[in-house]
């Protein structure tokens, strides 16, 4: 990364993250999406197997949502064997609100687990669900940046890890496959 754009996500982060210290209903808001903002996701998409008239169809697009959250984050580990950036609290940049992490900064987790279902929903054409997945990963990856967890280019970084992973379920998971009427079919 060129210095001028270290310098600009660099001076992001401590904008967004300048928000956050003051103890009030704001901290308490962004610590609780950025633990259970993700989780809570998950159970919102794993509720939905049983709804619907078009089951089949419905559960092909959850299912597809959940190897995408999963092929995103397999997708991060590959990309961690390459770059290992330091966490912005670590380099002085932010303060850290939550507990800090072991792991390396870029890309974040939850910014691709929130955008890989988010992303799902929106390219097989469910727009209004995907619409407010779409508005709680945008939630999801400000809080980590506001926490002082990451950098704005590590959420960037996890949502385009997404859209990557999406894209691919897509071309590879096809509807109407023998295991994709196996796995629609349970339950």
């Amino acid at each position: 990364m060129s210095l001028q754009l270290y310098d600009l996500d660099a001076s992001m982060t401590h904008a967004i993250n300048g928000l956050a210290g003051a103890g009030g209903i704001a901290d308490f808001l962004m610590i609780w999406v950025s633990a259970i903002g993700v989780p809570l996701l998950v159970l919102a998409v794993a509720g939905q197997w049983w709804r619907g008239p078009d089951r089949p169809h419905n559960r092909h697009i959850l299912v597809a949502a959940g190897l995408t959250f999963l092929l995103g984050l397999a997708l991060n580990q590959l990309i961690l064997l390459f770059v290992h950036r330091m966490r912005p609290y670590d380099a002085g940049i932010s303060h850290l609100l939550i507990a800090p992490s072991t792991d390396p900064s870029f890309p974040s987790d939850h910014a691709t687990a929130s955008f890989a279902i988010a992303t799902t929903f929106l390219l097989y054409g469910v727009r209004r669900i995907g619409l407010w997945f779409l508005a709680a990963a945008v939630l999801v990856a400000f809080s980590r940046v506001y926490t002082g967890t990451h950098y704005v280019s590590d959420v960037l970084g996890g949502a385009a890890t997404s859209i990557a992973a999406a894209l691919l379920v897509l071309a590879l998971y096809r509807e109407g496959t023998r295991i994709d009427r196996r796995v629609t079919g349970i339950l």
